[in-house]
């Protein structure tokens, strides 16, 4: 299976030398490249990619507005963000508009087409330096009873505790005895109930609603 990536970022040296070491891994192709926000928008809509590598700081359109409006316009393309920046505000920002990933622009090698394999197949990914602020973050915030209550199954629950924790399907159906197919059709619906199209999203939105 091929992953057909999008470059978002506005320094054409660092989209240089991106371009440089996908293009030289098999299983990963360049679709588009973009210089900034709008333009990433453009050819995210208008190619489809499996996986879209987005900068934070970029012209017209930044990245995490990049982000929601591809969840809304290409639901299908991951976003995973690629920056200098590790700041509790543009991290979380990131993350509840939908991106699957995040990481820094120092990551090796790696640990970076792990991430882009991880994000297409629907995972979530974050690199190492922010994963206790996510942790530390789930921790501080309060459940809070949404307005109207969500209805959740009991397996729906199971699932998506697992799902907080970073399993992938494969681990969640492993640990409760179900398919994989059962696992992607309780995801749909847990998505649905809590109005989100991510699984970080959905683990940040559960915690905020006191589900877990």
């Amino acid at each position: 299976m091929t992953i057909r990536l999008l470059l978002a970022d506005d320094m054409a040296a660092f989209r240089a030398a991106m371009r440089a070491l996908l293009s030289a891994v098999p299983g990963f192709e360049i679709v588009a490249e973009a210089a900034d926000g709008a333009a990433a928008i453009r050819e995210a809509v208008r190619l489809r990619p499996d996986v879209a590598l987005v900068d934070l700081r970029m012209p017209r359109v930044d990245g995490v507005e990049v982000t929601r409006r591809l969840g809304v316009e290409a639901p299908t393309c991951r976003v995973v963000i690629l920056t200098t920046f590790d700041d509790d505000d543009l991290l979380f920002a990131a993350l509840r508009a939908g991106a699957s990933g995040y990481l820094l622009k120092d990551a090796a090698a790696p640990q970076l087409l792990d991430a882009i394999a991880a994000a297409a197949r629907g995972q979530s990914v974050l690199a190492p330096r922010v994963v206790g602020k996510v942790l530390a973050e789930f921790a501080r915030l309060p459940g809070r009873a949404p307005t109207e209550p969500i209805q959740l199954s009991p397996r729906e629950l199971e699932v998506l505790t697992l799902l907080a924790r970073g399993a992938a399907n494969k681990e969640i159906a492993t640990s409760l005895g179900i398919t994989e197919g059962t696992v992607k059709n309780h995801m749909t619906s847990l998505f649905t109930k809590l109005g989100v199209s991510q699984r970080t999203q959905a683990a940040l939105r559960a915690r905020e609603l006191g589900l877990l």
